[in-house]
């Protein structure tokens, strides 16, 4: 089987699907690694680097007329999909449940679609493929660097001849991976943080890492299923708003991380709210996205300053900005989920499989995936109906 690693075309995107060293991993199990020219280059991995490990460096027009399967880390553009063909497959974080006509247009052209976003967490023997894990863990670790640079102040308490600098206080929303990952390393520069999820069985996760818990009574759990919060009803929505809304003003520095997976991002800070923070005081969203984030007026990939000295960071790609640890994580990721699937006459599509139940999306034609082809459905029956 033929394994093609493509040059990612989104802008900003300077990760890569698999690293050199995923080569010889790839190799035993009968996998060709094909390697568009300049696919590493921006994660440091050279032609070069794939070329001593074994894989054929080709252009984009001999990757798709040889492969028997695309491998990226986001989407695929009109031109790759335009260039994709019948009995092909393509592998990604292709997030089929906030954009379900991609999945659509695959299956229309024979693809089979694997998705790595849709990989079910709770299953230890999946852990070794999580990229949405690995991802997570970088994204909550840059984030408190963003909200660094962006401080006017010290993060930790120094003690100098010159006076004494109080340590920053730092909020993190949401204790999932991205989460914790933010408070640990904000902990490691010394600042005081607290972290806060709707989900009970984090506190201890929190305070395990030096933070203190803070714990709302207008919304006691909202635990869901697969290890990911619920989304909140209107009424515990605008509750938690309002009790959050105080304990957010007394932060130097608020980084949320709230998601619900193929939903809009719940808005955890609210322009009032944002009013009531003091000047040089910073924010960063890490959900903000084109469905939405957890604070009001923040835009993806750019920086606000309020009108009352408030910084608000829409903090979306951030793996893609520490490319080399992130590349290298998705690699392992990709490595482990493509030798699963691959049997002695390449790629084995088994339905059956817990693991692909979760990330095959599109496979003979059509939408398999249950959640996916429930909104294709929907999409469908709403565009009949008018």
């Amino acid at each position: 089987m033929k394994v093609a690693v493509v040059r990612e075309t989104t802008p900003g995107e300077r990760r890569v699907a698999l690293t050199p060293d995923a080569v010889a991993r790839l190799r035993p199990a009968g996998i060709e690694v094909l390697v568009e020219s300049g696919a590493g280059e921006r994660a440091w991995f050279p032609d070069s680097a794939y070329a001593e490990a074994g894989a054929t460096i080709v252009s984009r027009d001999e990757l798709l007329a040889g492969a028997d399967a695309v491998v990226m880390v986001g989407r695929p553009d009109a031109a790759l999909l335009a260039g994709l063909r019948p009995g092909q497959a393509v592998f990604g974080m292709l997030a089929p449940l906030t954009d379900p006509d991609l999945a659509v247009t695959l299956a229309g052209k024979g693809v089979t679609a694997v998705s790595l976003d849709g990989l079910p967490r709770t299953l230890s023997r999946a852990q070794q493929m999580d990229a949405l894990t690995s991802q997570l863990n970088v994204a909550g670790y840059k984030a408190v660097l963003v909200a660094a640079a962006a401080y006017g102040r010290f993060f930790p308490l120094l003690i100098t001849a010159a006076g004494t600098a109080r340590p920053a206080r730092v909020l993190v929303l949401g204790a999932g991976v991205a989460g914790l990952q933010a408070i640990g390393t904000a902990r490691r520069l010394g600042a005081v943080v607290t972290g806060y999820d709707v989900r009970p069985s984090s506190k201890g996760e929190v305070e395990s890492l030096g933070a203190t818990f803070l714990e709302l009574t207008s919304v006691t759990s909202a635990a869901g299923e697969g290890g990911y919060a619920r989304e909140l009803t209107d009424d515990e929505r605008r509750a938690q708003q309002a009790e959050l809304s105080g304990h957010i003003a007394a932060q130097d520095v608020v980084i949320t991380t709230a998601q619900v997976p193929g939903r809009r991002p719940p808005l955890l800070v609210t322009e009032d709210t944002v009013k009531a923070m003091a000047a040089g005081s910073v924010i960063v969203d890490m959900a903000a996205s084109e469905l939405g984030g957890n604070v009001a007026g923040s835009v993806p990939g750019e920086e606000v300053v309020t009108g009352n000295g408030v910084t608000i960071i829409g903090a979306s790609g951030l793996p893609a900005t520490v490319p080399t640890a992130a590349s290298t994580a998705f690699s392992r990721n990709m490595t482990a989920l493509l030798l699963h699937m691959t049997g002695e006459g390449g790629l084995a599509i088994d339905p059956a499989d817990e693991i692909q139940a979760g990330v095959v999306i599109t496979h003979g034609g059509s939408v398999v995936h249950p959640a996916t082809a429930a909104l294709v459905a929907d999409d469908t029956a709403g565009g009949t109906s008018q």
